[in-house]
Parts: structure tokens; C-alpha cells; sequence
């Protein structure tokens, strides 16, 4: 697939994401957090298109699979966040980028559309440490945290580049570690099911009914209704992010977005996360991923 094309699809599928109203708890169209504007997450939509243009790049160069370890994943991630600090203050995407990034790269190296979920699985797991010492620095330059329980691998430890150069730890390994509680993690090493088998899904059939907008959050709430939102659990606790998800499922059961009860639920239950300042930003990032891959579908053979 054509690398401009793909870079378009990664910035498209970041500007639908945040756009979506009412998209609870989150920045959206009509509503900005206190430190960051809607305008602040179209900006990084937009200044991430180079680095996915060179995912797709470096993907399409690999011959094999064992060609995939020169994509440089890590260091197309740093970039990234490189990029977005030159135009926004704080951290609007960097699960956004973790995501489209390895999504990118596959889409450029896959012959087709089928091919794409197993590849971003290898193209992972070819990663170096090299790619994991340049995404501790992505995180550590997006000022987020949360990415090793061990000591000795956190991103906030001095000494932790160091042991993943010297104990042979590449990005898939590092994601391992917080898997089992961080969704993104898990995402990553377990062939984006949620991307996948809910997300994409979900969106490529309602935008065919409901249009863009619709199925966009329409997908966004599904998402949550199934799976706990991580941020949420990390800045406050599992509970808390059990009841988000709850009351999600009980707004979908309700029709969510698509029928007039469900719009005035969710429209409460934005303004009630937003005053508790409960923000679902994983269930943002797999939005977006689950946008992507509709868009790359739908224009493949373009």
C-alpha cells in the first residue's frame, strides 16, 4: 500500500477519534480538558503523518520477516513524540502513536488486507532493544509513566536502558511485563484484539448506516462497555474504572448513540466523567487504531 496513503489514513483516523461528540469523559469537538484543546489533539493528528509515512516506508523495504527488526519501531515512536512536543504542551497521543505506528509499518510490508494482523504481530516482536530503550525515552519525553512493575525496568529508573541493552529486551518483552495491566501492553503483544474484534468491526458496519460520527462513538462506547479503561485504573483504581465500564453497558443496552434515550444518557454520563475527571484515554487509543483499520480497508486497492 502506498506509504502517503497509509500516513493519510494515521492522521484521518487521529482526527475522526477526537472529533467524536459526545465521546465521553474525553476532549471532543464541543468540549476541551483544563491543560489541553481540542485543537491540541487535531495538531498531533496532523504532525504525526511524516513518521507514518516512514513506518509505511521502512515496512515496504522488508522482504521477509527477518528483514522486519530495520522498520526501527522505537525510534519511529520517539519521533513521533518528538514531533508532537514541538507543537503541543502536554501528552495528547502517545498510545495513539504505539498503536498506528506498528499498524503503518504492517501496511506498507503486507501484500494485503487479511495479511495485516499477523504482521504487526512479527513486526513487534522483531523489535530490538534498541526499539525498547527508544520507547522508554518516548515515554519518558510524553511525561507518561506506568510501563514496568520491576524496579529495575521502569521507565522512571536511570539504570533501566542499560539492563535492556544488556539482557537482550526488545519492545515486545518490555510490553509483556505490563500486560496483565495495562490494555495498551496487552494489545500490543496479543495481536490487537480489541483493534480487531471489536473496535473495527463495530465502526465498518455503522458508518455504512449511521455515518462517521455515529459509529465513531458508537465504537468508542462499545469499547468501554467491555473492557475496563486502564488510565482510569492507574490514576485512580480497578473499581472505579469496573463502574465506567458498567455504566457504558448500560447506555449501549439503551441504544447508545443511536437511539434518542441512549443520546441522553450518554450525553449525563460525559458530563458526570468529565466532573470526576474520569477520562477513558485507552479506550480513545484503540478507537483510533479500530478507525485506521477500517480506512485501510476501505481503500486498500486505492
Amino acid at each position: 500500500m502506498d506509504p502517503d496513503l497509509i500516513a493519510k489514513i494515521a492522521q484521518i483516523a487521529s482526527v475522526l477519534e477526537v472529533s467524536g461528540y459526545p465521546k465521553p469523559g474525553n476532549v471532543h469537538r464541543t468540549q476541551d480538558f483544563e491543560d489541553m484543546m481540542f485543537e491540541d489533539f487535531l495538531i498531533s493528528g496532523i504532525v504525526i503523518g511524516n513518521t507514518m509515512r516512514k513506518a509505511a516506508e521502512q515496512g515496504s523495504k522488508c522482504k521477509n520477516i527477518n528483514e522486519l527488526c530495520n522498520i526501527n519501531l522505537g525510534r519511529l515512536i520517539k519521533e513521533a513524540v518528538e514531533e508532537t512536543n514541538k507543537w503541543v504542551m502536554n501528552n495528547t497521543n502517545l498510545g495513539i502513536i504505539m498503536l498506528l505506528c506498528p499498524i503503518s509499518a504492517s501496511a506498507g510490508y503486507s501484500m494485503n488486507f487479511p495479511d495485516l494482523r499477523d504482521n504487526i504481530h512479527e513486526i513487534i516482536r522483531a523489535t530490538t532493544p534498541d526499539d525498547a530503550v527508544k520507547l522508554y525515552d518516548a515515554i519518558n519525553l510524553a511525561d507518561a509513566g506506568g510501563m514496568g512493575e520491576r524496579e529495575d525496568l521502569d521507565v522512571g529508573n536511570e539504570k533501566a536502558k542499560e539492563e535492556l541493552l544488556e539482557n537482550d529486551i526488545n519492545i515486545f518483552q518490555v510490553l509483556e511485563i505490563s500486560s496483565s495491566w495495562d490494555a495498551l501492553a496487552y494489545e500490543l503483544t496479543h495481536r490487537m484484539p480489541v483493534t480487531f474484534e471489536v473496535g473495527y468491526p463495530t465502526y465498518k458496519k455503522l458508518k455504512k448506516s449511521h455515518g462517521t460520527n455515529k459509529a465513531t462513538v458508537q465504537t468508542f462506547l462499545t469499547i468501554l462497555s467491555m473492557k475496563r479503561d486502564t488510565l482510569i485504573s492507574r490514576k485512580y483504581n480497578n473499581t472505579i474504572s469496573q463502574r465506567v465500564k458498567a455504566d457504558a453497558k448500560i447506555i449501549l443496552d439503551k441504544g447508545g448513540i443511536l437511539t434518542e434515550e441512549g443520546q441522553s444518557l450518554l450525553l449525563k454520563f460525559d458530563q458526570d466523567l468529565m466532573n470526576k475527571k474520569y477520562n477513558p484515554g485507552t479506550t480513545a487509543d484503540l478507537t483510533a487504531s479500530s478507525l485506521m483499520l477500517a480506512l485501510l480497508e476501505e481503500h486498500w486497492n486505492d
